[in-house]
């Protein structure tokens, strides 16, 4: 035996799973009894120093301590605890009985640094069939025992056979001798087809060993200690192997990191958010540990099928106290049938879909769930270990009375950005418009807490609309945010500092600007504009001018709802509207699959024409439109759409019109150039097209001058065009039509709905048929 081996010998070895109900109750019975100086756990060991953090009052589990690295790319290693984690329930019985606590597996810089290159190694081990093999055996022997105890899957068989053991000697020994039986299982074969994986656990089995041994040495009894471990680590602390040597451990790789609290998650806490060393039930299990602890375990069934009860009845289903008792006395019977002291989860749920169910789990599912997971978030109070910018996060939310929506239930918040005047104070008064600049910013730095959506109204300026939503992902985004500042806005402000030195085009450096604007932050808007203006001095993309006049428009025109001056970006307004009215005509001598985005960028560029008319030149702006409305050797898609933009404002007589229709309309135009041109005259207003009858005449007249082949292949541009006609414009069309033909409107409007012949069919499916790769 080694001198470490020997000196760890009668240190008390406790085994645990980790989110263990009965775990954490028969462990707490052990240390009352064996009363140790120090209680050592599994747990990275440089957190020591938050445990007295853990367990102060205000403290509200589930948390979690996260350590991130200080440099990008941030990594991040998580150690969650609930209430009933039985390292959570050391800690609160080290600190009452003045016994100390630490944690003793591997620092988290070593572990972030262990984890990144196990992960890269475990993928391509996972490409191997002896991997793949091993891990569905590996898993197969859970389910093979349980299979032998009778049970239908492993979390049962662990409930009924280790939740419901009563006498803390006998779960202890049963736990140390299921880890001798599932670690000689396994062992073997993980070396040979997952070394890695093996060689990891060995690490940190060693370095505990070490730590076990340091505390020794450092002057308390063997005799005094108890250790808590996973249960499958305890047989390797129990055997006489050595621990790490201080050069060992001073080899090892690592990547400095920061540590913190942070309130977790119910759901986080479970396998349901792919957590490995979850539960199915972390809500179900906090009651069976308030049921143990109060010395009730018997109460646990009536309590948790009378909460799924109450989430019925809150959903507008009721069922009766006596569907209760009865659904308990179901729950126990099944629990009696499997030789079982007390029901587990899976009776319960068989007892809710057969009594308050009445055999359907579509009725109960949803009660289920709420019972089983839960939507607890843990809270930490001020003063707790955390990074400056989550102190901020909820300095934040405390001062802009958002507290309440720090739930991981999703919840609307409706702002009006306008001053009430009702109140007496300016922070009162212009509140909706602070918390818009907080949420902006906690959206920008993709923190997943906010989430804004579209209102009803386009012209409800001064609305928003945002669904806020908590999650553990969003605090470890709001850590990962450090990096950047330590408050949310000094970090918002460094995201577009960051952004804007990679912005490649204007229209990415609009988008600052915008941002800058939705956020509140003047400075960051000015770097924006300033970097505008010096990419604007050689930007010749006509869709990108474009897309950056429609934000600055944006903001120019709504700049006051947010109490910002915009008026500084109308000079580069105007500069990029004459540069992009004089690149209009060369622009569109473009391609049938270029013209779709040119035409989305002209409509932007005739809407800021509009709104902006008295302070760009607009009149310039029509000189251009009615050279690419006339030419022919541009893309008639989009002469077409120069014309109805032309027609829009009424800057076209009845004359002109019949003329340019009948000219591109008349026998011999291709039919891809005619058609096209009718379909980019339907990109806008189509009320002004229907109310002019000669356009559908000539219409008319075109197409009846076509042959089969030509008509075929104009009904590509043509049933696209119409494709985005609202079935009453189309009844309008085609009673316009009818009437063309002869037909009264009601005859036509009796036609229209009239089913299809068999001839009429024929003919659609022909033309779904017809070969257009050419076009």
């Amino acid at each position: 035996m080694s001198a470490g081996a020997a000196a760890r010998h009668g240190v008390h070895l406790f085994g645990v799973r980790h989110l263990s109900p009965n775990g954490a109750l028969q462990l707490l019975s052990y240390l009352n009894e064996t009363k140790p100086l120090l209680v050592l756990v599994e747990g990275p060991s440089d957190a020591s120093e938050l445990i007295s953090q853990i367990t102060l009052s205000g403290v509200k589990p589930p948390v979690a301590i996260l350590a991130y690295t200080e440099q990008l790319p941030i990594r991040t290693v998580v150690f969650p605890l609930a209430e009933y984690s039985p390292e959570y329930q050391a800690f609160q019985w080290a600190s009452a009985n003045g016994a100390e606590a630490r944690f003793i597996d591997l620092p988290s810089e070593v572990s972030v640094s262990l984890y990144a290159s196990r992960r890269a190694v475990l993928e391509k081990e996972e490409d191997s069939e002896g991997a793949r093999e091993y891990r569905q055996q590996s898993n197969g022997h859970y389910e093979q025992v349980a299979n032998l105890a009778g049970e239908p899957d492993y979390e049962t068989y662990w409930e009924r056979h280790f939740e419901q053991i009563n006498d803390q000697r006998s779960y202890r020994l049963a736990m140390h001798a299921f880890s001798n039986e599932m670690r000689g299982l396994s062992e073997a074969e993980e070396r040979m087809h997952t070394p890695l994986e093996a060689a990891h656990n060995e690490i940190r089995e060693a370095y505990m060993r070490s730590q076990i041994s340091k505390a020794i040495a450092e002057g308390t009894p063997a005799n005094r200690i108890v250790v808590v471990t996973g249960a499958y680590h305890t047989s390797a602390l129990e055997e006489e192997r050595p621990g790490l040597s201080g050069e060992e451990i001073a080899s090892f790789p690592s990547n400095p990191t920061k540590l913190t609290l942070m309130p977790y998650s119910y759901y986080k806490l479970s396998n349901h958010s792919g957590y490995g060393a979850g539960n199915m039930a972390p809500s179900y299990f906090e009651l069976a540990w308030q049921c143990a602890k109060n010395g009730d375990p018997a109460k646990l069934p009536s309590l948790y099928l009378a909460t799924i009860a109450g989430h019925m009845r809150e959903s507008g289903t009721f069922r009766s106290a006596a569907s209760v008792i009865e659904a308990v006395r179901l729950a126990e019977s099944l629990a009696s049938l499997h030789g079982g002291r007390l029901p587990v989860l899976r009776d319960l749920h068989d007892a809710a879909v057969t009594c308050l169910g009445y055999g359907e789990l579509a009725i109960v599912a949803d009660a289920i769930v709420r019972t089983d997971v839960g939507t607890r978030i843990g809270f930490l109070p001020e003063g707790v270990s955390q990074t400056p910018i989550q102190d901020d996060l909820n300095r934040n939310l405390k001062t802009l009375k958002l507290e309440k929506y720090k739930t991981t239930v999703a919840t609307e918040l409706e702002l009006d950005l306008r001053e009430n005047r009702r109140v007496k104070s300016e922070e009162a008064a212009f509140l909706d418009l602070r918390r818009s600049f907080f949420l902006e910013r906690i959206q920008l730095l993709q923190i997943s807490f906010a989430k804004k959506r579209g209102v009803r109204q386009d012209s409800a300026t001064w609305a928003e609309s945002w669904v806020l939503f908590w999650t553990p992902e969003a605090e470890i985004e709001a850590v990962e945010s450090i990096m950047k500042g330590e408050t949310i806005e000094l970090a918002a402000s460094f995201h577009i500092k960051e952004s804007l030195a990679q912005s490649a085009n204007i229209v990415d450096a609009a988008v600052l600007v915008r941002a800058a604007w939705q956020c509140g932050l003047p400075a960051s808007m000015e770097d924006a504009r300033q970097t505008l203006q010096r990419l604007a001095v050689d930007a010749g993309d006509y869709s990108q001018i474009a897309g950056t006049l429609r934000e600055l428009s944006l903001l120019v025109q709504f700049g006051d709802v947010r109490k910002m001056d915009t008026a500084v970006l109308m000079p580069l307004l105007q500069q990029l509207f004459l540069r992009g009215t004089l690149l209009l005509v060369d622009s569109a001598a473009c391609s049938d699959d270029a013209a779709e985005a040119m035409a989305s960028a002209i409509i932007d560029m005739h809407a800021v024409s509009q709104q902006h008319f008295d302070r760009v030149d607009d009149e310039r702006w029509v000189t251009q439109l009615e050279m690419l409305a006339y030419r022919d050797d541009r893309n008639a898609k989009l002469s077409g759409l120069a014309f109805a933009l032309l027609l829009e404002r009424n800057l076209i007589d009845h004359d002109r019109l019949a003329r340019e229709v009948s000219r591109r309309l008349s026998p011999g135009i291709p039919a891809d150039i005619g058609a096209g041109w009718f379909e980019g005259m339907s990109l806008r207003n189509r009320y002004v097209l229907i109310s002019r009858r000669q356009l559908w005449e000539q219409l008319n007249l075109y197409t009846a001058s076509l042959d089969d082949e030509q008509f075929r292949r104009s009904l590509v541009f043509l049933r696209r065009a119409l494709a985005a006609f609202e079935p009453r414009e189309k009844n309008a069309i085609a009673e316009m039509l009818g009437d063309l033909w002869g037909f009264g409107e009601t005859e036509a409007a009796d036609v229209l709905q009239r089913p299809l012949s068999s001839e009429e069919q024929q003919k659609l499916d022909e033309l779904n048929e017809f070969d257009f790769g050419d076009l």
